[in-house]
Formats: C-alpha cells, sequence, structure tokens
C-alpha cells in the first residue's frame, strides 16, 4: 500500500509529509507522558523511517523527493531560532566579549582533543579530521572536511551522533554537575551540539534557545576559521 501510495507524486507528498509529523508528534506525546528522556522524537522517527524504508523496499531517495515541503521547511525553521536571540540581543551585546571568549576556547579544545584522540587510538588521519569537526553543524562540517581530505560521511554521522547525544544526555548532564544558569547550559549545548541539541532546549525556555542559537552559530564560524590551521598544524605531530 505504502509503495502504491508512493508511485503518485501528489499523494506520496501529502502521504511522506502527513506520516512523519504524526510520527514526530507521537513520539514527543509519549516522551512528555513518560517523561523519558531516551524518547527524543527526533531519533526515534529517523529510526522508525528508516525501518520502514527498508520493510516497504522504498528508496531513500523516493522519500526525500516526496518529503520536499518538510525540507523546504528547514529554511524558516532554522530563521525561527533567531526571534529567541532576538528577544535577548541587549544582554547579550553587553556579554559579547566573554560569550565568544568561552565559546573559541571550546571549540579549540572540541578540535584538538577529537583529533589526538582519534589519531593515538585509530592513526587514521582521515576519521581524525572527520570527528574533530563532529560539532559543527552539518553544511559547515562536510565542506571543511573535504577541503582537509576528512571522511565526509563519518562527519555527517558524528555531527548527528553529537547531536544527539547532547540533546539526550546534556541538559541532565549539565544539572548533575551544578551548572544552573540558563545562559551556561544554552551556549554548551549550543557549541557542543549544534541544531538538535538547540532545538531540545528550545523546549526548555527561550533564554535557552537565544544562548544556544548564539553558540551554534558562532562556533561554526569559529570552527571555520580556525580548524584548518589548527588540523594542518596537528597532523604535523603525528
Amino acid at each position: 500500500m505504502i509503495t502504491e501510495l508512493l508511485n503518485n507524486h501528489i499523494l506520496s507528498s501529502i502521504f511522506a509529509v502527513v506520516s512523519t509529523i504524526a510520527l514526530f508528534q507521537l513520539t514527543a506525546v509519549f516522551q512528555r507522558k513518560l517523561n523519558a528522556i531516551w524518547l527524543q522524537p527526533m531519533l526515534i522517527s529517523i529510526l522508525a523511517i528508516i525501518a520502514i524504508l527498508l520493510w516497504q523496499d522504498i528508496s531513500f531517495e523516493s522519500y526525500f523527493s516526496s518529503s520536499w515541503l518538510l525540507n523546504a521547511l528547514l529554511e524558516p525553521a532554522v530563521v525561527a531560532l533567531g526571534f529567541p536571540l532576538y528577544q535577548h540581543l541587549e544582554t547579550i551585546t553587553k556579554q559579547w566579549k566573554s560569550i565568544i571568549l568561552v565559546l573559541l576556547f571550546g571549540a579549540f579544545i572540541a578540535i584538538v582533543s577529537s583529533f589526538v584522540i582519534t589519531m593515538l587510538l585509530i592513526g587514521d588521519y582521515s576519521i581524525a579530521v572527520a570527528l574533530s569537526l563532529k560539532s559543527v553543524t552539518t553544511p559547515i562540517a562536510i565542506a571543511i572536511a573535504g577541503q582537509l581530505d576528512g571522511n565526509t560521511a563519518i562527519t555527517a554521522f558524528a555531527i548527528i551522533l553529537a547531536g544527539f547525544f547532547g540533546a539526550l544526555v546534556g541538559p541532565p548532564w549539565l544539572r548533575f554537575i551544578k551548572v544552573k544558569s540558563p545562559k551556561a547550559q544554552g551556549l554548551a549545548i549550543g557549541a557542543a551540539s549544534h541544531a538538535i541539541g538547540t532545538a531540545t532546549v528550545s523546549n526548555i525556555s527561550y533564554e535557552h534557545a537565544a544562548y544556544s542559537s548564539l553558540a551554534l552559530i558562532v562556533s561554526a564560524v569559529i570552527t571555520a576559521l580556525l580548524s584548518p590551521f589548527i588540523i594542518n598544524f596537528l597532523a604535523t605531530l603525528f
């Protein structure tokens, strides 16, 4: 039945969009009712969609073309993340030096630690490059990985993994280590877990969303500017 629906372009688009949204919302309802952090709607939805595509022998290309509307909504969704940022713009401008310094240090540590540990344990340069860029938003990380001869497939996988891990474990871990400030939590999640983490903490408060969005943007810019120099230097040491 699903395969037949996908043969009709209009029906397939309606079916793909509605079923994907319904699956996501259903998971979100269960997550709220069960208060289960591991029931991350985006993660569960992806796993369920993969299982359905394999079960019905539907290619990803067919599903992707049918769900084009959801993909088109990504751009305004990203722009929407800028609204809470605008709401806290006055406070952010007063702290911009400290924020940039913290994010600069965080990006440096993320790149260096990931590259060095990967080289010591695995010894593969392309994988080390891929993993060193795991905390940056996908388009920027893949572009940089390609320029530095990194494994872009592993880069994409590592980004998704970092995003989901930060979204699932980040908030409770920060509370556990007594980091209670919404600003600090937002900056930490945005810097480490990019868009997926930002979308998750946006449900907590507008302040979380604002600082996480800021960290996502600034960390991406810092990484894009510094990672080629840092990685090329580290490569000479191995």
